[in-house]
């Protein structure tokens, strides 16, 4: 195996008195697509900003090459995130501008290149996702798709080494979430980019990955390829790929203590109509 180009070495992270992270390990590759799974609110998407250094950590290590982030002066940690591309969400590009002008802005703020290479660039990368024609349109004017599409070209214009994408292909038709498949696995053949993606999609999970990741109660419970996945026993697995309600996704001491804290409480009853003071 080739040396990580990220690695997590017992990262410790509360919001409060929520734990989001506990002793969390994980060694990212260069050059694979590493799909990044969990339930909703498990810390998939805070993972990626820890990643960029954009959330500090209670403790561990986040390296990159060998090399801590904590230990990143301002110019190296600035050189690590012009190196990663990022898909958000939504795609978020600027409303008020048109796609145009949202893939030339990071260029402008980061390089001295003249607006005339600027603007090839940004029709080199907007025909490489199929928008070319679609270059002097608002967001508003772009379907969903389009807009994610659009968000892609722009994580692009720094020619980045790694991208990470979180939830490419949430909310979009299957016709589009196939196009965002497709887009991802020729970017990595074409490009050869390390590529971090968070998804639910289990059907794109499959397609994308290398290896997959499964986040629960602050850890990766299984780290794995495909095949993995596809055929393991785990029922924390299992539960997870096949959609089941029951299982230890399911947190029997969260209704314990619930009902505790109900049980515990005096209930007044009010009489019909009337109001506690």
């Amino acid at each position: 195996m080739p040396e990580p180009l990220i690695q997590l070495r017992g990262i410790n992270k509360h919001f409060g008195d929520r734990m989001i992270y506990r002793d969390l390990q994980l060694d990212i590759f260069p050059g694979e697509t590493l799909v990044i799974m969990g339930g909703s609110g498990s810390g998939k998407s805070t993972l990626l900003r820890v990643l960029m250094g954009h959330v500090k950590i209670d403790s561990g290590q986040v390296l990159i090459r060998g090399r801590s982030l904590d230990d990143m002066d301002r110019r190296e940690l600035d050189s690590w995130r012009k190196s990663v591309g990022v898909l958000f969400q939504t795609g978020a590009l600027f409303n008020s501008m048109t796609l145009r002008e949202n893939l030339a802005l990071p260029v402008r703020e980061h390089t001295d290149l003249d607006d005339q290479t600027i603007d090839l660039m940004a029709q080199i990368y907007l025909q490489l996702v199929g928008l070319r024609e679609h270059i002097d349109k608002l967001p508003a004017e772009l379907s969903g798709g389009m807009k994610k599409r659009g968000g892609l070209a722009r994580a692009l214009m720094m020619q980045p080494r790694i991208l990470f994408y979180d939830e490419p292909t949430a909310g979009l038709d299957p016709i589009s979430t196939a196009q965002i498949d497709e887009l991802i696995m020729n970017l990595k053949d074409k490009m050869g980019t390390t590529s971090v993606v968070v998804t639910h999609d289990m059907q794109s999970a499959f397609k994308l990955a290398d290896r997959l990741a499964l986040l629960f109660d602050g850890k990766f419970a299984a780290v794995g390829s495909v095949e993995y996945f596809r055929t393991t026993a785990d029922p924390l697995v299992r539960q997870f790929i096949d959609g089941r309600l029951d299982g230890p996704f399911v947190n029997p001491s969260d209704q314990c203590s619930y009902k505790a804290e109900l049980l515990g409480r005096k209930i007044q009853e009010v009489p019909h109509g009337k109001k506690t003071t």
